[in-house]
């Protein structure tokens, strides 16, 4: 169960990394060629390189806090700027609506000025 949540600490970030062999490899529970080709993946990668480094120095309860913080701070993150969006949506489309409204009116008030000029003449 533990290993599960620590697996998903790079869930969906890169396609090209195999987070349950990445997990393994630092369990010591892959074997001697899946191990070399990851080893390969991590020198052409950056990326995967990094990931292998930190992850190997953070112990597992401390991995499984950090990826807990760092999701919760994420998904507070992303609720506030999704309201924003939502916010800022709205005021948006308040104008288009009031612009509306006031040239139908503006159209409206005109007609009926220009059909009162036209009858009294």
């Amino acid at each position: 169960m533990e290993n599960s949540k620590l697996v998903n600490i790079l869930a969906d970030s890169n396609k090209d990394i195999d987070n349950q062999k990445l997990m393994d490899y630092l369990s010591n529970k892959l074997s001697r060629d899946d191990s070399h080709d990851l080893e390969k993946q991590m020198a052409d990668s950056g990326l995967m390189n990094d990931a292998v480094e930190g992850l190997q120095q953070l112990k597992h309860e401390d991995a499984l806090l950090f990826a807990n913080q760092l999701n919760a701070e994420l998904k507070k993150q992303l609720a506030k700027k999704k309201y924003r969006r939502t916010k800022r949506q709205f005021k948006d489309k308040a104008w288009i609506y009031f612009a509306a409204v006031l040239i139908l009116l503006i159209i409206i008030v005109t007609y009926m000025v220009m059909k009162m000029h036209l009858s009294s003449t």
